[in-house]
């Protein structure tokens, strides 16, 4: 009983020290839709991700209107993320909708992670550590896996030689559309992307090394008082550290920076940038999503969402392309309180 609680104790230590002098965001999120331009003889459904309060953001100050015929807040079955869903019949000409909410973001400083690991149940975890439609953990992967891993023991361990790699390895590319596709098979033969294929290639590693991983979707805040933020999606990953909990690694921001800055691997801001995310992530983000082949509930029509980072929306059951601004307008608006 002692050592459990001298174990606790000190777990609450850490978590304390991480969150002490940690930096804050705050500010209202809006973001305003519009499928007027599309086809009106069918019917048009919206689904968004809704951002709720955890441990490192409060949310509050809900607000939605618009001149959907029905709507309504749900969760997605396999990952818990929650989901503003809203509908118009079939002959609607207008289809708006505008949705915001207050946020209070905090900054995450994870340092002094335990080195070593007790009893873990692999079971538990098994969601983190399957294979994804676009992130397989055999063949090429495991490979890769086993020979980054190789001597390494734990989770820990593990999870910074696969983060290393990913940093050293992989780069930013800003030609690709979006946030990438996340493909990791297309990936380990170019690896050029933005945050979705690193973390999508960081996650199938950390699975095929038995680490339970998952890939956490956003939006950026503003760093200005008033902020178009319509295109600054963005994601990382976490991984399960046994005896800790959850903890985050962001080598897409790593190889961002270092693209801003022409910054090369071994330049000391750049090794700054690498040991700040890991176990450490701004707080200009908020999160949204969680989880990658997502079925939406209510379900849509189409297949599992790769990701669920944008608005989706269907007309007669196909999906409409989030990346035509001119067809399905949106856009997300940051303002500071």
């Amino acid at each position: 009983m002692k050592k459990k609680f001298l174990l606790l104790a000190t777990m609450l230590c850490m978590m304390i020290a991480t969150t002490a002098s940690a930096a804050s965001r705050s500010g209202v999120v809006t973001l305003d839709v519009d499928l007027s331009a599309q086809e009106t003889s069918k019917e048009t459904k919206l689904w968004i991700p809704y951002p709720v309060t955890d441990r490192h953001q409060k949310v509050s100050d809900i607000k939605v209107s618009g001149d959907y015929a029905s709507s309504g807040v749900y969760t997605d079955a396999a990952h818990g993320t929650s989901i503003l869903y809203a509908e118009w019949p079939a002959n609607t000409k207008n289809r708006k909708l505008s949705f915001s909410f207050a946020v209070d973001r905090t900054e995450i400083r994870q340092t002094n992670l335990p080195t070593k690991e007790p009893a873990w149940n692999r079971a538990d975890y098994a969601e983190y550590l399957k294979p994804t439609s676009l992130g397989p953990i055999d063949g090429e992967v495991k490979k890769l896996a086993d020979s980054i891993t190789k001597g390494k023991k734990t989770v820990l361990a593990k999870a910074r030689a696969i983060y290393d790699w990913c940093c050293s390895n992989m780069y930013r590319d800003p030609n690709t559309v979006g946030c990438g596709k996340g493909d990791v098979c297309a990936l380990l033969q170019k690896p050029g992307g933005k945050c979705t294929d690193i973390s999508s290639v960081y996650i199938a590693l950390c699975r095929a090394a038995g680490v339970p991983t998952r890939e956490v979707f956003s939006v950026r805040l503003g760093k200005k008082a008033v902020e178009d933020i319509t295109t600054w999606q963005h994601c990382w990953a976490e991984f399960f550290l046994p005896g800790y909990g959850w903890v985050t690694a962001d080598p897409a921001d790593v190889r961002k920076a270092m693209l801003v800055e022409k910054l090369e691997l071994n330049d000391a801001k750049a090794k700054e940038y690498r040991e700040y995310f890991w176990g450490g992530i701004d707080p200009y983000r908020v999160v949204l999503a969680v989880g990658r082949d997502i079925i939406l509930n209510p379900p849509q029509a189409g297949a599992p969402l790769n990701t669920f980072g944008y608005p989706y929306a269907e007309v007669g059951g196909k999906a409409v392309d989030f990346y035509q601004p001119k067809s399905f307008a949106y856009r997300y608006g940051f303002k500071e309180k």
